[in-house]
């Protein structure tokens, strides 16, 4: 840690924090319990959720939350990440005005101890911005010293054009002072007010707010919009070495007080800067949000052709034994198209926002610095971002359900939005009524009309939900799903997905998922498998067995997935 402190705050101040940071840890040493390190396993999957993503009358909305998932998730889910649910200004939740509050619109701290006796928690630390109506703010404003240095006061006339944009947005926004107009940093909106980590107070309350996640539940805590975080002109002021080293310290400081806590990255930026987050293997992010995989698998279901999702699966490194990636396919946001830059090229992503056009979605984009915009998001729900709203329900639970299997096959942890897992479409009144593009995937579900739809045989929402309960039980059995289980990619037909995930105790899973329309035919080697000759084996999830003599013939239905495991003799010999 005092390398780290040092690196960024400076030799003379070093020591000075430090002290302060081991007398944080002193305080929290009662409310935090130092569990037992332990990691993720096959059988963790977890849920991305709004805190009031389901509603109930004469209750709030997070006891509603919990009631629903012990009823309909429990055995099924493992964690539950309830995007941020403190008391907020804008941005869904996103523009904080108190980190240490529940917003009482949604409950209190007891209901979130509730869920965390049934499911790992995951805590959102939106701590690259906090609302301009926070107290922070405000108190700034009013000339409050002790806020001086919280935010960092910008020259409007100096050059940010290497600055990186999410946003086609002001990157300054101008208040009024009692030491008159400044300019301040706000790099997501101007009631998003960027926080000026150059001020060892600002790292000190933060560390402060984390641990209280911690002691308050968290299991695991998600920094939002990591990326950001330090300011350098002249620079993309992306990614600089000193947010790493506070993410290390982050980390260190955490793994301190309760070596339970893991710690996930979120930074919506090409793959390279993506598990840059991952640092030595053992000193930052235990996990990073696989940003690639939403939208390579939307392109692999779009075209019928699996080579770019394959090739860029053959390419990933594999973790160390104390990270993994953080896999999912839709979330609180759109799909973001930065993350496969240099693997679809700019006509593909291009193909890929008009079908989703055409499916009733939309797209955000971001401002490139010179004049120009490209598209940064894909604002759709993923079951109609695959989809035409006209196509038959038969055929979208299909598709719906192969995209799905890919997300549970691949290496790492998955995690399911809550619209994903209960089969939603587009909300185009939710756009009509925010005027925001995002709200198409956020739409709050009543819990009687929820429950009716699961219930009710048939309905669309009833077959995701289903087939994908099947998937995660079917997958929490097999080692070979471990997130740090190995995974070989075959490339033998590009009209499937097909990869090998083998555990560390030697299983292996042949995984083969039809993402066409039409029925394929496969004979596949065992060589390629890694399985000799002889012996037999079964599809985990049909039950249908099959004969190991030489090659493994095999016919997939259209959009059919296979789990495909050897049982005799293990690997064969």
């Amino acid at each position: 840690m005092g390398r780290n402190i040092e690196f960024v705050y400076g030799q003379e101040k070093a020591s000075a924090i430090i002290g302060q940071i081991r007398r944080l840890l002193e305080r929290y040493s009662e409310s935090l319990k130092a569990e037992p390190k332990r990691w993720v396993s096959e059988k963790d999957v977890m849920l991305i959720t709004y805190g009031d993503s389901i509603r109930s009358g004469g209750e709030v909305p997070l006891q509603t939350l919990g009631h629903f998932l012990q009823r309909h998730c429990k055995g099924i889910l493992s964690a539950v990440h309830i995007l941020p649910f403190y008391p907020y200004s804008s941005d869904d939740g996103f523009s904080v005005i108190d980190y240490r509050e529940v917003n009482p619109e949604l409950g209190n701290w007891e209901d979130i101890t509730e869920l965390s006796h049934h499911f790992d928690l995951m805590f959102d630390g939106v701590i690259n911005h906090i609302s301009q109506h926070s107290r922070w703010f405000q108190e700034y404003l009013a000339g409050n010293t002790v806020y001086a240095g919280y935010f960092v006061e910008a020259d409007p006339n100096a050059d940010y054009s290497s600055v990186t944009r999410p946003r086609a947005l002001p990157l300054l926004t101008k208040f009024n002072t009692p030491a008159g107009e400044k300019s301040i940093w706000t790099t997501f909106s101007d009631d998003q007010i960027d926080l000026n980590y150059a001020n060892e107070k600002v790292l000190l309350e933060i560390l402060d707010i984390l641990l209280m996640y911690a002691a308050r539940g968290a299991r695991y805590i998600r920094l939002d919009a990591i990326g950001f975080m330090w300011k350098k002109l002249g620079t993309t002021c992306m990614h600089l070495e000193e947010t790493h080293a506070i993410v290390q310290v982050i980390r260190e400081v955490l793994e301190s007080a309760t070596p339970d806590t893991i710690i996930i990255t979120e930074t919506n930026v090409p793959h390279k800067d993506n598990i840059s987050y991952f640092g030595n293997g053992s000193n930052e992010a235990h996990m990073v949000y696989q940003f690639p995989l939403p939208p390579l698998t939307l392109h692999t279901l779009h075209t019928g052709n699996s080579s770019k999702l394959l090739a860029w699966a053959d390419a990933l490194e594999p973790t160390s034994e104390e990270t993994a990636f953080f896999n999912f396919l839709a979330s609180h946001d759109g799909i973001g198209v930065r993350p496969v830059e240099g693997i679809l090229t700019k006509d593909e992503v291009n193909a890929m926002a008009r079908k989703v056009q055409e499916h009733g979605g939309f797209i955000s984009y971001k401002d490139n610095g010179d004049g120009t915009k490209s598209p940064y998001e894909l604002n759709v729900n993923y079951l109609n971002a695959l989809s035409h709203p006209q196509d038959p329900d038969e055929l979208k639970v299909k598709r719906f359900i192969a995209a799905h299997a890919i997300l549970l096959s691949f290496m790492g942890m998955p995690a399911i939005y809550v619209h994903s897992l209960f089969g939603s479409q587009n909300d185009l009144e939710g756009v009509k009524a925010t005027g925001r593009y995002r709200s198409i995937n956020r739409k709050r579900l009543q819990y009687d009309e929820l429950q009716f739809e699961l219930e009710r045989e048939g309905s669309l929402r009833q077959q995701v939900f289903h087939s994908l309960k099947t998937l995660i039980e079917v997958r929490a059995g097999e080692p070979s799903f471990h997130p740090n289980a190995s995974q070989k990619v075959l490339k033998c037909d590009d009209r499937l997905f097909t990869i090998v995930r083998k555990s560390s105790e030697g299983g292996h899973v042949l995984v083969l998922v039809n993402i066409t329309n039409d029925p394929v035919q496969l004979l596949c080697p065992l060589i390629d498998t890694g399985w000799m000759n002889g012996g037999t084996a079964v599809d985990l999830l049909s039950g249908k067995s099959f004969n190991l003599e030489n090659s493994l013939r095999l016919s997939l239905e259209p959009y059919q997935v296979m789990w495909i495991k050897r049982l005799e003799g293990g690997d064969g010999k």
